[in-house]
């Protein structure tokens, strides 16, 4: 059966096809066209002929070719790599200008005291000032975000020029400033608004690119082009970025990703040996561990208490992060307090951090006057810091000198520079400026790595004994190994072990770092969420959570469990009073369609815009019109005058009565407002029940106002003007008929669930599809609904208040082999014999022939 329709459908699709290229050829009437005279006609004359129909050819073919994947993902890398080559250099640019008015005011201290704690304040707050005036979109870090707009979810003004701009110097100047903030999920927004801008230019020459699906996939390659130029990691930025954005990848992207971030991060490099920054290409923080012992196979306890560590650590930043900004919130008054004066949280951050971090003040102990990068440097040396404890026996040379101290040794210096860092952090990933938390964190966990090879270092001093041979333990490779795990485990990602490898130039740690990475992982992803899943629940995205570790309970709860039963619904033949009661007691976007309210059979489902539609239509002034002509025809026998509907047209208008049905709107995004929802009244009338939906015993007639302006098309009349006796007659009457559907727009197959499908396979289906609802039935009766709500709730009420896990009253003592048994077979026979000839209303569609039963 399947074979022969799909054979006769591609016949019909041939023949269709070339009889629409022979009415093109012919025209309408069955003439011929008059060829059109050749484009290169005009180039054919003159001595230059040849060449001008070669250079219009050639320019065709270039304009062709422009709308190709590999163009725009080589645009996508240039652009990308030019825009973080620029921003490094004007970030270097303002760190050593900070550093020259430090250092120019060695003389007196007050004075270096202001001016390392007034440049900082100043760039933060204009930062934040000019973030807040131009674009608020681009506070933050931006990968939460985008997570949720490769899942479908449209957020306003989000992937804009304005927003770009706001991005880009808002974020040169707070990472200029010297603050412990990060670059890596600012730039990942960066590539994105890059490719929506591109994408943009580019359907001026093919209009593939105003495809929705094809921007999402541009959008995939975009998040691994910002990872890649930013640390010039094309595998890691690749895998980091399908990690952190997608539950499922699509394979088909993964060659754009890897194209385009590798391109990024080839120009990136070359820009920095054309400004003589590096004599060749070479990593970002190049290591020199020697290759042919890295470490012994006894030293493998130590990484993986690196790990365990990290685990704790990166769960604590995430737990400690999100207190701070539920802290802020839940205060009223310095919540309304920083909202009046919003410039006065960073600065206040900015100036706590700076002070702490002066060098000659508490700064000493835990090199503060090192930069992100210069702090990576020196915890990636090679070199043992400490021999027994002691610090007398090696020279500190050049920037190495930051973490010696006379009175204390680089242990003390490595646990205040981690206690410190690791709350600064937290709290300055919060000020309300573009950045992110991923160097912050790197640095954190190279720093916690060095202190644990520091002390094996101590602790071991000649190194560990194997077969006669002695190697000394090298503290830079556990400083690699903790770096890797603490970012890790702070945004659940495995590939930080890869961008570890890319950033240092070797491999030779690979198997310390896989398991730090893992069990660091392991630990953090069973006690928080991570970064990014935390920040979209602060900012309450529309975004299903993981089912990750310790969800094992949740793989016999069934949508049964889970589901909401008491949902409204239109019904077949269902009044327009009804739909003007669903209006009033629901804001859901989409409603089901039933056969009615004692079969329940589910239909299909109308969108809410298309019911708002059905009443414009039903009360819209041209019928009212044409039925009060049809009546004076009736009684008088002659046609109404013009003079008298003009007085009737004047009779409304002074009535405050609609004046014309506004045309219909497209469905808005889930994130912006529904333009048929209510903006009068929207309680339900008392006594009245939500299940008994739009096919039960409707409430009375609220007014013709109120039906326009549950409608959508017309404002909602003021409460003092009374209509017309006629008018009001009319409308009570018209709410009374029947609802024709023929008009409307109906999915005659919305996504349905059965009462058994499990919670995990519910969650994979709504992630692979991005559905925001699905129906649930039984033998096809509709009998609930499941949405994100009660998906995510589902899923984080695991554990209440108390620490007792939650279990539904049905999901135990089941049998998972139960099917169905002779009651429901019977009852479906008898549900399909009596419906198997009802009609369903659906649009008609050009060029079919009712009479024609032949499949097509």
């Amino acid at each position: 059966m399947y074979g022969r329709y799909t054979q006769d459908l591609g016949t019909f699709a041939k023949d269709e096809a070339a009889r629409l290229r022979l009415q093109q050829e012919h025209g309408e009437g069955g003439t011929p066209r008059p060829r059109r005279p050749s484009k290169l006609l005009e180039y054919t004359q003159g001595r230059c002929a040849p060449c001008r129909v070669c250079a219009l050819q050639c320019q065709r073919f270039l304009i062709s070719k422009v709308g190709e994947d590999w163009v725009f993902l080589i645009l996508l890398g240039l652009v990308m790599a030019l825009v973080s080559w620029a921003m490094d250099f004007a970030i270097a640019t303002c760190l050593q200008a900070q550093k020259w008015m430090y250092g120019g005011l060695d003389t007196n201290v007050l004075l270096q005291y202001l001016a390392w704690v007034t440049y900082p304040t100043v760039l933060i707050t204009f930062s934040a000032g000019f973030t807040q005036i131009l674009a608020p979109q681009a506070v933050g870090s931006g990968i939460p975000e985008m997570k949720t707009i490769l899942r479908g979810v449209v957020l306003k003004e989000y992937l804009t020029l304005k927003t770009f701009v706001a991005k880009v110097i808002g974020l040169t100047c707070a990472l200029g400033s010297g603050m412990p903030l990060g670059k890596e999920g600012p730039f990942v927004h960066i590539a994105s608004m890059c490719a929506a801008l591109l994408s943009r230019f580019l359907s001026l020459f093919g209009g593939i690119y105003e495809n929705e699906a094809r921007n999402i996939e541009m959008l995939a390659a975009a998040c691994a082009v910002g990872v890649g130029c930013c640390f010039a990691a094309p595998i890691g930025g690749v895998l980091f970025s399908i990690e952190v954005t997608s539950t499922f990848f699509a394979v088909r992207n993964y060659w754009r990703g890897f194209f385009a971030a590798t391109f990024s991060a080839f120009i990136f490099r070359v820009l920095a040996v054309w400004n003589k920054d590096e004599e060749t290409i070479t990593a970002l923080f190049k290591t020199r561990f020697r290759l042919d012992f890295p470490f012994d196979l006894q030293e493998l306890p130590a990484f993986a208490v690196i790990g365990i560590a990290s685990g704790f650590g990166g769960a604590l930043f995430v737990y400690l992060n999100r207190k701070i900004v539920q802290f802020m919130r839940r205060q009223k008054t310095i919540n309304r307090f920083l909202m009046k004066k919003r410039l006065l949280f960073p600065a206040l951050v900015t100036l706590l951090i700076s002070t702490l971090t002066f060098p000659p003040g508490f700064g000493q102990f835990m090199a503060g006057q090192l930069t992100q990068k210069d702090t990576l440097v020196t915890l990636f040396d090679n070199q043992t810091w400490a021999k027994e404890g002691l610090n007398d026996e090696f020279e500190y040379l050049g920037i190495l000198e930051a973490w010696r101290h006379p009175r204390s040794n680089v242990f003390v210096t490595l646990v205040v520079f981690i206690l410190m860092k690791f709350w600064m952090s937290a709290l300055a990933t919060t000020i309300p400026v573009p950045c992110g938390a991923f160097m912050p964190v790197f640095v954190i966990g190279a720093a916690f790595g060095r202190l644990v090879g520091e002390s094996m270092a101590a602790w071991f001093p000649d190194g560990i004994h194997t077969n006669s041979n002695t190697y000394r333990i090298v503290p830079g490779g556990y400083a690699v190994v903790g770096a890797a795990a603490l970012s890790g485990a702070v945004t659940h990602t495995v590939s930080t072990a890869v961008i570890v490898f890319e950033l240092t130039g070797q491999i030779s740690h690979i198997l310390p770092v896989m398991i730090a990475v893992i069990l660091a992982n392991a630990v953090a992803q069973s006690l928080q969420p991570s970064l990014y899943d935390s920040i979209i629940r602060i900012k309450k995205l529309p975004y299903l959570p993981e089912l990750g570790w310790g969800h094992h309970e949740k793989y016999n709860v069934r949508v049964e469990d889970i589901m909401v039963r008491d949902i409204h619904y239109v019904t077949l033949n269902c009044k327009y009073r009804d739909l003007q009661h669903v209006l009033h007691s629901t804001k859901m976007k989409s409603l089901p369609l039933v056969e009615s309210a004692e079969s329940m059979i589910l239909l299909g489902s109308i969108e809410r815009a298309q019911v708002g539609a059905l009443l414009c239509h039903q009360l819209s002034p041209q019928r009212r019109l044409q039925a009060l002509r049809q009546k004076a025809l009736a009684e008088d026998g002659h046609r109404l005058s013009d003079a008298s509907i003009r007085f009737q047209i004047s009779t409304e208008a002074s009535s405050g009565a609609p004046a014309r049905a506004a045309p219909r709107k497209p469905l808005k995004p889930a994130l912006k407002r529904d333009p048929s929802c209510p903006r009068g009244p929207r309680r339900s009338p008392r006594g009245a029940k939500a299940w008994r939906g739009a096919g039960g015993n409707a409430p009375p007639a609220l007014g013709a106002g109120r039906v326009g302006a549950f409608a959508g098309c017309v404002p909602s009349r003021c409460p003092t003007a009374c209509p017309p006796l006629q008018i009001l007659e009319w409308e009570e009457q018209q709410l009374d008929q029947l609802v024709d559907f023929s008009s409307a727009k109906i999915d005659p197959a919305p996504f349905q669930l059965v009462e058994h499908t499990s919670l995990h396979k519910t969650h994979t289906i709504f992630s692979l599809l991005g559905l925001d609802h699905a129906y649930v039935t039984s033998i096809g009766r509709l009998v609930g609904m499941v949405s994100l709500k009660e998906l995510r709730k589902a899923i984080e009420g695991s554990l209440t208040a108390k620490g007792v896990k939650v279990r539904p009253p049905l999901a135990s003592f089941r049998d998972s082999t139960t099917s169905a048994g002779e009651p429901d077979t019977t009852a479906l026979r008898q549900l399909w014999d009596r419906h198997q000839h009802h009609p369903m209303p659906r649009e008609a569609s050009p060029g079919c022939n009712d009479d024609d039963d032949t499949p097509k």
